[in-house]
C-alpha cells in the first residue's frame, strides 16, 4: 500500500497525487501501533528503510528508535521530497540520510546496514525475490530484515456485496497487470526463505473495525481501504474491467461497511528474518 517501484517494474497503481499522499498518512497513523509494535532499533544501529515513499512510515520508525542512524531510500524524487518535509515537520532533530534510487541497485557496500525495514513495497515489484536479494546484500551477517505487506484477499466485510468484492477484485487485477501482487502477504515466508534469509517468522496483524472502534472505521475502512479502491476507478474503466455504474455500486457498498451496523476485516503480515 505504499510507493517503491523500480524502472523495470510496473507503475505505482495508486498514483502519486496529493490525495494519495494523504491516504498513506492516514493509513500509517491509524495503523502505527498495530504495524510498528515490536520494531525498535538500538541507538547507533544502521537502519535502511527501503521504499520510504512519502515518509508516512519513516516518522514512526524515528519515534520508535531514537538514536538509530536511518537511511531512507525511494525511487520517486517527488515522494522523497515529501518524506523529507514530513520528517522535518514531525521530527526536526532527526538525522536521516536520504537516497534517491532503485532498491535493486543500491550504491552501498555489502553489509552496510544492521537492519532493513520494508513496508508495502514488495507488492509493487515484478520480482520481489530479486528485491529481497538486493536488500540482503547490503545487510550485515546477523542483521535483520522486517517486511510488512497487506493481502487484499483477506478483506471481508458486512454487509457483504458481490459488487463490493468485484471492485476490490479490479484493484487486485490492475496491480497484477502492472507487475505487482496485492495478495503478497501470504507469500512472505517462502519469498524470504528463497532469498536466503534464515529464522523467518511471519505474524498476522489483523484490523477489525465496527461501530465500537470509530477511529478505525474512519481511519482505515473509509480513508485507507475504500479510498484506495476509489483511486483506481478511471484505470479500471480504461482497462475495460467494469462499467461506471458497476464500479460506483461497488464503492457505495464498501462505504456501507463503515456505516452503523457495518464491519470490516483486513489482515497485514509482518515478517522478521535474519541474514546468516
Amino acid at each position: 500500500m505504499t510507493t517503491e517501484t523500480a524502472p523495470h517494474d510496473g507503475p505505482y497503481v495508486h498514483g502519486y497525487s496529493a490525495t494519495e499522499a494523504r491516504r498513506l498518512d492516514d493509513q500509517a497513523n491509524t495503523l502505527a501501533d498495530l504495524l510498528h509494535a515490536g520494531t525498535a532499533y538500538p541507538p547507533g544501529s544502521r537502519v535502511l528503510e527501503a521504499g520510504c515513499g512519502v515518509g508516512a512510515q519513516t516518522v514512526h520508525l524515528l519515534a520508535a528508535s531514537p538514536g538509530a542512524r536511518l537511511t531512507a531510500a525511494d525511487i520517486s524524487a517527488d515522494s522523497l521530497a515529501r518524506a523529507q518535509a514530513r520528517v522535518a515537520a514531525h521530527a526536526p532533530a532527526a538525522e536521516v540520510v536520504w537516497h534517491h534510487g532503485d532498491l535493486h541497485e543500491l550504491p552501498f557496500p555489502d553489509g552496510t546496514f544492521d537492519h532493513v525495514f520494508v513496508c508495502f513495497v514488495l507488492e509493487h515489484l515484478a520480482d520481489p525475490a530479486a528485491g529481497l536479494a538486493a536488500l540482503r546484500r547490503v545487510l550485515r551477517p546477523g542483521g535483520t530484515i522486517t517486511v510488512i505487506e497487506g493481502d487484499h484477499g483477506s478483506a471481508f466485510f458486512h454487509p457483504d456485496s458481490p459488487a463490493a468484492r468485484a471492485a476490490v477484485g479490479h484493484l487486485v487485477r490492475l496491480q497484477a497487470d502492472a507487475g505487482g501482487d496485492s495478495l503478497i502477504g501470504r507469500r512472505l515466508h517462502p519469498l524470504l526463505t528463497a532469498a536466503g534469509f534464515s529464522d523467518v517468522t511471519v505474524r498476522p496483524r489483523t484490523v477489525y473495525a465496527d461501530a465500537s472502534r470509530p477511529s478505525l472505521v474512519e481511519g482505515f475502512t473509509r480513508r485507507t481501504f475504500v479510498a484506495m479502491v476509489e483511486s483506481v476507478r478511471e484505470d479500471a474503466l480504461s482497462a475495460g474491467l467494469t462499467t461506471p455504474a458497476a464500479f460506483d455500486e461497488g464503492v457505495t457498498a464498501l462505504h456501507r461497511t463503515a456505516d452503523p451496523g457495518g464491519t470490516f476485516h483486513y489482515t497485514f503480515f509482518k515478517a522478521v528474518a535474519v541474514k546468516r
